[in-house]
């Protein structure tokens, strides 16, 4: 306020007015417009240039005459508010018209004082610098008042952005932590309501599905809990940046309560191991003594009976007669033994290969149970070992059966030739239908052949097939027939030599006429002829020694 006194104020000095309401626009509009240390002039002036020099057509320089066109005032409209006018589509030569719809816009829609008309610019050649700066010094603080409201929104979007981040990764670790709770605790109550059956099988089962819990769920599990720490140390880091209240996780979702669930967890997986392996372990002592207690009662039914059978005195007929009892017995053994059979196949099922309760297994017992039964048969050990070592030969696989190739392959290695449809009926009966025949079929069976070539019908088959269709029967002929040398010497003593024609063939070789011999001994009750027997070949069996 220096040279300006009231008086002048009250005496009306224009001049003096004027200056004294330049100065409070200075003060008061644009002292406080600075830009990279400049006055408030060259400040205004550095803003308006830096905000039109985009504008091919604009050039500000001073407050004057770079704004009588009106193009500088659209290019500050334009490049604040785009939505307002469309630079593009203006005349640049009407300047009247340019100039009015940029004081228009401003006023009407931004808001700044019409304190300039268009004929205050556009009409003179040397616009008013002061009316101008005035002027533009309302732009200036209605833009950059739109510019901080700007920053300001943007900042806030920013912020929000940020937040939101945040605010997923608390959502999602909540959402996470309470799904990981919640699987922890189904799969302990789960194990604490499980229940086995009592079967080896169903025990394995339960071993494997724990096993597998521990390769899969359980590892997902302790990937998820690690990661879920280290989200919540992300939270923390975002919102610490933001110098934010850190986020704290409601108390059911905090890792101490993880940390206590997992504890939980691990007590109770190693119960539920413990408890799964003494199943097991029950399981297969249950095996073993309900096996050795079949077992051991099968073993002492046997041996009562071979004692009684070796025990054995008296006339012939009770003999057989008792004989024949004791062999009623062996079906229900049978039967007995089909049950230690399931027993033997669950112990397999369990990998049981040791037993302290008993000494027997199954194939003792099945081989025990053969040989009792031979007994009571005409069958010599020596024929009852031939069979064995036979059957063992050919149970390549050692599975104690065999297939229905090895069957026939073993019944051609005893002399025992069928055709394929006979050997074929031969095994389905022997085996039961099965796939496989058991030792034990395997015996019976060639004790039932055995047997049936002992009658007398087969036994002069037999010297038929040894004298090769003669009849006749020579001692090179039982020689070649594996007829041991004590039997040939009793044969030769008591079967008559024969006397025919053809005694020519050989002459001075001893002929033995085994037809008379035979019809000796059929019983008259039979009512056969040699004829009849003749007539009754046995094309399916060759001969051999077990004949």
């Amino acid at each position: 306020m220096i040279n300006i006194g009231a008086e002048d104020v009250v005496d009306g000095n224009r001049k003096i007015i004027l200056g004294l309401i330049w100065t409070l626009i200075l003060r008061f509009t644009i002292s406080d417009i600075n830009a990279e240390g400049m006055t408030a002039k060259e400040g205004l002036l550095l803003w308006c240039q830096r905000k039109t020099a985009c504008y091919d057509e604009v050039e500000v320089r001073d407050f004057s005459t770079s704004w009588n066109d009106g193009l500088a005032f659209c290019a500050l409209l334009d490049i604040h508010r785009p939505d307002l006018i469309d630079y593009d589509a203006l005349d640049k030569s009407d300047h009247r018209g340019n100039m009015q719809m940029a004081f228009d816009i401003a006023h009407k829609e931004i808001g700044i004082p019409a304190l300039l008309d268009v004929e205050d610019v556009c009409d003179v050649a040397r616009p008013d610098e002061k009316s101008l700066m005035t002027y533009i010094a309302y732009w200036f603080h209605a833009f950059s008042q739109m510019e901080k409201v700007e920053n300001a929104g943007r900042r806030v979007e920013k912020f929000v952005n940020n937040m939101q981040g945040a605010w997923e990764m608390q959502s999602a670790y909540e959402r996470r932590m309470a799904a990981l709770l919640q699987q922890i605790r189904e799969q302990i109550e789960q194990w604490q309501q499980a229940t086995f059956e009592g079967t080896y099988m169903d025990a394995k089962q339960q071993a494997s599905e724990f096993a597998s819990h521990k390769r899969g769920k359980k590892r997902d599990w302790v990937a998820e809990k690690s990661d879920l720490a280290t989200l919540l140390g992300n939270i923390k880091t975002k919102l610490g940046t933001y110098r934010l209240r850190a986020y704290e996780p409601p108390p059911e979702l905090s890792l101490e309560t993880m940390e206590g669930e997992w504890a939980n967890l691990t007590k109770s997986e190693m119960m539920r191991g413990q408890l799964i392996n003494e199943t097991i372990r029950d399981i297969k002592n249950a095996l073993r003594k309900s096996f050795a207690d079949k077992a051991n009662d099968f073993a002492l039914a046997l041996n009562t009976m071979q004692v009684a059978i070796s025990g054995l005195e008296g006339e012939v007929e009770d003999q057989l007669l008792h004989v024949r009892k004791l062999s009623d017995n062996l079906p229900p053994l049978d039967a007995y033994l089909e049950k230690i059979a399931a027993v033997d196949e669950k112990c397999r099922e369990a990998n049981i290969e040791e037993n302290d309760f008993t000494t027997y297994t199954y194939d003792e017992l099945c081989y025990e149970l053969g040989s009792s039964s031979l007994h009571m048969t005409n069958l010599t050990p020596i024929q009852l070992e031939e069979f064995e070592s036979v059957f063992r030969h050919f149970d390549r696989d050692d599975t104690n059966s065999l297939s229905e190739l090895e069957f026939s392959a073993a019944l051609a290695s005893l002399g025992l030739v069928f055709s394929e449809d006979e050997m074929h009926d031969y095994f389905l009966d022997t085996s039961h239908g099965r796939d496989r025949v058991s030792f034990e079929q395997f015996i019976r069976f060639m004790v039932d052949v055995t047997e049936d070539q002992n009658t007398a019908e087969q036994v002069f088959q037999s010297f038929r097939e040894v004298a090769d269709g003669k009849p006749y029967v020579t001692e090179m002929d039982l020689r070649h027939s594996l007829v041991p040398d004590e039997v040939i010497e009793q044969l030769c003593n008591i079967v008559p030599l024969h006397h025919g024609p053809d005694m020519a063939e050989d002459r001075g070789v001893p002929q033995y006429d085994y037809i008379s011999f035979m019809e000796k001994l059929i019983s008259p009750s039979t009512g056969a002829t040699l004829q009849d027997i003749d007539g009754r070949s046995s094309p399916t069996k060759k001969s051999n020694g077990i004949h």
